[in-house]
C-alpha cells in the first residue's frame, strides 16, 4: 500500500533477485498441512505488522494471540514496524536471512519480495484450506506472480466517488451511472454552485486516473511473454485519460490549483466545504467528518461508473499476509495467516481499521450494510477492484511519478494527451527494459 524505496534498497533487492535460482519461489519451504490441526506447542512465531493502520492493534493482537495459542499451542511475538521504515527493514532482513515467520506486506511490495525468493508460495495451501474461491479478485491478482500466490489477501481500501448529499439534493440531481451522466450532473452542479469545485482533478494522484483508463478498456502496462510493456499510450487509455482530464480542461469542473494537488489536498478542500464530489478512498468519509463535524450526514458515495454503465475498476490498495521462506514451521505460519485473514479475526481487523477484509464472504457482510456510504465502496471493492501492474519494476515507475507527471503536463496545458501519454509510455518502457 505504501511506496518508499531508497536507491540502496533497490540495489540490494535487485542483487537478491538475481541471486535466486529462477527468481520467484527461490526457496524450498513448503506448507504440507494447510487444512488440518497444527501442533505448535512450545514454539513462537515472529510476526511483523505495520504500525498505525489499527489504533487498537494491541487489543487485537492480545486477543489473536490467545486464540492462536488455544488453537495451536504456539505463542506470537508481534513487532510493530513503522510504514516509513518497513521496506528497507524487509530488504535488510531478506539479505541477512533474518525475516520473520509471518508479516504484513504492502500489496505493491509482494511482487518484489516474491521475485527475491523470500516468500512461500501459498497457492496449494489456500486451495487445501478451501479458500481459493473466496479471495477478493483484485487482492489475489496483486499477490500472484508467475502463477503463484505469494500474498494472502488481508485488507484493503478502494476509491469510489464521494459527494455532498445536500448539494446534490438542492440541485435536483442523482448520482450518475455513466460517463455522459457524470458530465450532465457536473454541468448542473456547476451552474447551481458556481463557488464550489464541481469535480477536482488532482494532478498528483495517479490512483484517481486509473479507473478511467481501465473503465475504457485500457491498461497501464501488460506482460507480454515475460516482458512488461506500457499501454498508457494506447487508444483506449488515451480516450480514458482525455475524458478524465477533460473534466477540468474542457468542462471546467476542477480548479487550476488542483494541477499539483495530491489526495490530502483533495480531502482538505472537501472538508472545507469547497467540493461537490471527488474521487476518494473508502477510509476518507470518517476522517472528513472528524475534520469538519458539520459534514455529518451530508456525505454520500457512488461507484465509479463505466462509460455506458456498469463500473470502472478502481485500485485496491492494502496489505497481504506473507509467509517468509526462513520460517522453521511453514504449517504453523500458514495457520496464523488463515486465522488472521478469515472469520472472526479477518472481520474484526476490517471493522477496527475501516478497511475491507480480503475474502468475499466477509466483504459481502459489509456490502449488506445499511450505511449508504459504506455499501457503494464495498460493491466497488468486490465487483471492480484491480491491481497496478504486478511487477517489481512498477515500483520504480511510481517512484519516478511517471503517471503524475503525465497528468500535470496535460492539466497545465504543457502537452496534449497524445504527447504526454507517449512520453510516459517511453519512460515506463525504459524502466521495464533496464530491469528485465
Amino acid at each position: 500500500m505504501r511506496q518508499r524505496r531508497t536507491a540502496a534498497a533497490l540495489a540490494a533487492l535487485a542483487l537478491l533477485s538475481a541471486g535466486c535460482a529462477g527468481g520467484t519461489g527461490g526457496g524450498d519451504t513448503e506448507i504440507d498441512n494447510a487444512g488440518g490441526d497444527v501442533d505448535g506447542s512450545g514454539k513462537t512465531l515472529d510476526v511483523w505488522i505495520m504500525e498505525g493502520t489499527n489504533a487498537d492493534a494491541t487489543t487485537y493482537f492480545d486477543d489473536l494471540g490467545k486464540a492462536f495459542e488455544e488453537e495451536t499451542g504456539a505463542e506470537l511475538d508481534v513487532q510493530m514496524v513503522p510504514w516509513a521504515d518497513a521496506h528497507d527493514k524487509f530488504v535488510k532482513a531478506i539479505a541477512g536471512g533474518t525475516t520473520p515467520d509471518v508479516a504484513e506486506v504492502g500489496t505493491t511490495w509482494t511482487p518484489e519480495f516474491a521475485d527475491a525468493g523470500a516468500l512461500v508460495d501459498l497457492t496449494d495451501a489456500v486451495s487445501e484450506a478451501g479458500l481459493d474461491g473466496d479471495l477478493v479478485a483484485g487482492l489475489q491478482e496483486a499477490g500472484t506472480v508467475d502463477g503463484g500466490l505469494y500474498g494472502m489477501p488481508w485488507y484493503a481500501g478502494v476509491r469510489s466517488v464521494i459527494y455532498r448529499t445536500d448539494v446534490f439534493e438542492d440541485a435536483g440531481v442523482e448520482p450518475p451511472t455513466s460517463w455522459d451522466e457524470l458530465v450532465e450532473v457536473g454541468e448542473t452542479l456547476k451552474k447551481a454552485n458556481p463557488d464550489m469545485i464541481t469535480f477536482p482533478v488532482p494532478g498528483d494522484s495517479e490512483y484517481g486516473l486509473y479507473p478511467w483508463v481501465w473503465g475504457n478498456g485500457g491498461e497501464v502496462a501488460t506482460d507480454e511473454g515475460g516482458t512488461w510493456t506500457s499501454q498508457i499510450d494506447s487508444t483506449e487509455a488515451q480516450e480514458g485519460i482525455s475524458f478524465y482530464t477533460g473534466l477540468a480542461t474542457e468542462h471546467g469542473f476542477s480548479t487550476p490549483a488542483a494541477t499539483t494537488w495530491d489526495e490530502a489536498d483533495l480531502s482538505d478542500a472537501f472538508s472545507r466545504g469547497d467540493v461537490a464530489m471527488m474521487i476518494a478512498g473508502s477510509w476518507t468519509p470518517a476522517a472528513l467528518v472528524e475534520a469538519n463535524p458539520d459534514l455529518e450526514g451530508k456525505i454520500g458515495a457512488f461507484r465509479i461508473p463505466g462509460p455506458d454503465g456498469g463500473l470502472s475498476p478502481s485500485f485496491l490498495g492494502g496489505s497481504h499476509l506473507g509467509v517468509f521462506d526462513t520460517t522453521d514451521d511453514a504449517d504453523l505460519a500458514f495457520a496464523l495467516v488463515r486465522l488472521m485473514s478469515t472469520g472472526e479475526y479477518g472481520a474484526e481487523w476490517g471493522e477496527q481499521t475501516g478497511f475491507f477484509p480480503g475474502t468475499n464472504d466477509l466483504v459481502a457482510d459489509v456490502a449488506g450494510s445499511d450505511d449508504p456510504v459504506v455499501a457503494p465502496f464495498a460493491e466497488q471493492f468486490s465487483e471492480a477492484g484491480k491491481s497496478v501492474p504486478v511487477t517489481p519494476l512498477y515500483g520504480q515507475v511510481q517512484g519516478k511519478k511517471t503517471v503524475s507527471a503525465m497528468l500535470q503536463s496535460i492539466l497545465s496545458g504543457d502537452a496534449s494527451v497524445e504527447e504526454a501519454s507517449s512520453a510516459a509510455a517511453d519512460e515506463m518502457d525504459d524502466i521495464f527494459q533496464k530491469g528485465s
